[in-house]
C-alpha cells in the first residue's frame, strides 16, 4: 500500500507577492496537511515541503519548498497535492479513505455481484458510492450509510450492500 497516494489538498493560487500560496486542505484536521509531507503532484513529478504561515479565508497561506515568487505560485494554481498513504493516520474501523473504496467489488446481501466502486462523491449530506455495473447502461449512486452498506472488507476487496429496491434496475 506504500505506493498509493491520497489527495490531501490543492493549491488555490498565489497569496501575496513573495511566493506564498493559498492552500486548501482536504484533511479532517486541516492544519495536519503540513505534517504529511513532503507532498507531491499527482504524477509525482514535483515534491514540496509545506510550511503553513497563517490561516486565511477558505484555507491557509503557506510556503512550498522551491516556490519563491508570485509567478511560480500562480503557475501552481489548481495543482492537487498528494501524500503517501502510509504517512496518513490509521482510521477507526468504521471510517475509510475514499481511495481505499475505489475499485472494490460490490455484492448484494445474497452474494451476487452488483458492480465496482469507481468514485466516492460528497455533495454535502453524506458520501455516495458511484458504482459501475456491467448489467446497467449508466452508473448507480449508492448512499454510503450503515443501513445500505453494512460491510466493507478491505482485505477481501469487497463491499456488501443492501441497496433500496429498484436502484440496480435498468430503465
Amino acid at each position: 500500500m506504500s505506493d498509493r497516494k491520497i489527495c490531501v489538498g490543492a493549491i488555490a493560487g498565489a497569496f501575496g507577492v513573495r511566493g506564498e500560496v493559498r492552500l486548501k486542505s482536504f484533511c479532517a484536521e486541516p492544519s495536519d496537511i503540513a505534517a504529511y509531507g513532503p507532498l507531491t503532484t499527482e504524477d509525482g513529478g514535483r515534491s514540496f515541503s509545506v510550511t503553513i504561515t497563517r490561516p486565511v479565508k477558505n484555507g491557509f497561506a503557506a510556503r512550498l519548498g522551491g516556490v519563491g515568487s508570485k509567478e511560480e505560485a500562480d503557475a501552481l494554481k489548481g495543482v492537487q497535492l498528494y501524500a503517501d498513504r502510509d504517512a496518513l493516520p490509521d482510521l477507526p474501523d468504521d471510517e475509510f479513505y475514499h481511495s481505499d473504496l475505489i475499485g472494490l467489488t460490490v455484492l448484494d446481501t445474497g452474494g451476487s455481484e452488483l458492480g465496482q466502486v469507481i468514485n466516492v462523491l460528497n455533495h454535502g449530506a453524506s458520501d455516495l458510492l458511484e458504482i459501475r455495473s456491467p448489467a446497467l447502461s449508466d452508473t448507480v449512486l449508492l448512499p454510503f450509510t450503515m443501513a445500505v452498506v453494512p460491510t466493507v472488507d478491505l482485505e477481501k476487496g469487497r463491499i456488501i450492500a443492501d441497496p433500496p429496491e429498484g436502484v440496480f434496475d435498468d430503465e
